[in-house]
């Protein structure tokens, strides 16, 4: 049995180049791989424009404005629930916006794709309980893991995230 993600689009604004669905599938089987996460697991991923994230984030983060990325994991300190039907955990639901990527990848000289992919695997670590936002080691860790399964999906960093090289 294999793992399950579903990805939906709400959005109009930027066109889905082809090819992204099934990197976006790959991503997270990559991260599954690589953390051993043991057994099938369920994840939605939706694409969403920028008002529409700025709204969740404003509803679950009270930050009133656009942001790339937002992960709602469903799981506790590594338990989760399972599908009745599947046996599968279900790890919870990563929202990006399509918009707020694409504006990304232009700033960044990368395609969108390689954006995305990266969106996702950061939102799949949040969602086997990997946190950053108090920085220090917890940060680093997760961005080594985010560079090292992003070179096993064949997408080194070409550039570092700063704006200082452009």
């Amino acid at each position: 049995m294999s793992n399950k993600v579903y990805i939906t689009n709400h959005q109009k604004a930027v066109k889905i180049p082809s090819g992204l669905r099934i990197l976006i599938r790959r991503s997270c089987n990559a991260v599954l791989e690589y953390e051993k996460f043991e057994g099938p697991a369920e994840i939605s991923v939706t694409f969403v424009d920028n008002a529409a994230i700025q709204e969740l984030n404003a509803q679950y983060r009270g930050k009133d404005m656009p942001t790339d990325v937002l992960s709602f994991p469903l799981g506790e300190n590594g338990v989760y629930d399972k599908n009745e039907d599947t046996g599968a955990s279900l790890l919870g639901d990563i929202v990006i916006s399509m918009e707020k990527a694409m504006e990304q990848a232009e700033l960044y000289g990368h395609a969108l794709q390689r954006e995305v992919a990266f969106l996702t695997v950061h939102s799949m670590l949040h969602l086997l309980g990997y946190d950053h936002e108090a920085g220090g080691l917890e940060a680093v860790r997760m961005r080594e893991k985010e560079e090292a399964v992003l070179i096993q999906l064949g997408l080194p960093r070409t550039v570092s995230y700063t704006t200082d090289e452009i």
